[in-house]
């Protein structure tokens, strides 16, 4: 696998601007990074299928999911003197949320600056400074001083899709991608260089890229394309929340640098043992670092797709994220790597038969 390839991919992917719903740019440059491995399809969720080239009709179908939007904010209200109050989109803690730098989409399509901004201290009660934080004492400041200006000038109108304001970089010394969306604009990457790293061997299976969209408001995309592709087994890539700096160190499941997380149930999956037993095998039978979680809350896309028709065996590879559904994630590349490699070697092994036996 191209190291640095690779990353420049993570890079432009996670870059990109798109919460929920609007994860037009994301896939703009999915297109592209996938231009050379198959066909796309799109759908009007912006569901986009990318489906692999060397198929061969009748085999059976690895759906490899990964979720296009990113968690943000979209714009509510405008107040007279310039301000845009918002919402969340997809799960913030609010106090992570203020002093930030954001993008704010206009009506023309330009991504503009805007800064979270709170009620300075020097304007607060002792009551205000120690109530807790709420999204509705948060607003946007774009720089305007009325509304007349955001609306005709910055040509700012409510539903303005609201993203965090971050770059993505790579620190090679210490093998560190730090940037936004990597929940799970690192998932996209990795379909991608999956598919990449197959394209022109043999296989027993069909493969198909499904890039879904509205994953962080209800896993809405995957929804349909489960429905879509109509697959006889998944797998999902997803930046899951790193726990190695919240837990004791018995407790933590999902570190850097410690390979990919395999998850054995969430909140709205059980993962289907037999499939996770063959995918845990493989790893240790080719040196691949895996990480095994019990997870009682959070969810993926393999919710809807493994209740999907009349059941579909899932596995979630989950690269760890620190601070996930944050401006900034830090995760590893060895454990993007380590990943693919692993879903890699799952797909070389898989036919009718070893899909049967799930």
């Amino acid at each position: 696998m191209d190291k640095t390839k690779t990353i420049e991919r993570i890079m432009r992917i996670s870059d990109a601007n798109g919460i929920s719903g609007f994860e037009d740019e994301v896939l703009s440059v999915i297109r592209e990074e996938g231009k050379d491995f198959g066909t796309f399809t799109e759908d009007r969720m912006r569901n986009l299928y990318l489906w692999r080239k060397e198929n061969i009709e009748g085999q059976p179908v690895v759906q490899l999911n990964a979720h296009t939007d990113e968690v943000g904010f979209m714009v509510k209200a405008i107040r007279p003197d310039g301000m845009l109050e918002f919402i969340t989109i997809g799960g913030w803690i609010p106090t992570n949320i203020p002093a930030h730098l954001v993008r704010v989409k206009n009506q023309e399509g330009v991504y503009i600056p805007g800064l979270v901004a709170s009620k300075p201290p020097h304007f607060m009660s002792e009551a205000e400074k120690k109530a807790p934080l709420e999204i509705a004492s948060l607003v946007i400041d774009i720089g305007a001083v009325s509304a007349e200006e955001v609306i005709n000038d910055y040509k700012v109108g409510i539903a303005a899709p609201v993203v965090p304001e971050a770059m993505c970089t790579y620190n090679e010394k210490h093998d560190i991608l730090m940037g936004k969306a990597f929940d799970c604009r690192v998932g996209c990457s990795s379909v991608l260089s999956t598919l990449e790293e197959l394209e022109g061997q043999k296989l027993a299976v069909n493969l198909v890229g499904d890039f879904s969209s509205q994953e962080e408001v209800g896993t809405r995309g995957s929804i349909v394309s489960a429905n879509t592709i109509k697959a006889d087994i998944a797998i999902v890539f997803e930046g899951c929340p790193a726990d190695d700096t919240v837990v004791p160190a018995y407790q933590a499941q999902t570190c850097l640098k410690k390979g990919p997380m395999l998850r054995h149930i969430d909140s709205r999956m059980i993962t289907n043992p037999r499939f996770q037993r063959f995918a845990l095998d493989l790893a240790r039978e080719y040196g691949i670092p895996v990480q095994e979680a019990v997870r009682s809350a959070g969810s993926t896309d393999g919710a809807p797709i493994h209740l999907s028709n009349d059941g579909i065996p899932c596995i979630v590879i989950g690269v760890p994220v620190r601070y996930a559904h944050t401006h900034y994630g830090i995760s590893s590349y060895c454990d993007i790597e380590n990943g693919i490699k692993l879903a890699i070697e799952i797909i070389k092994r898989l036919n009718e038969s070893v899909i049967r036996g799930f």
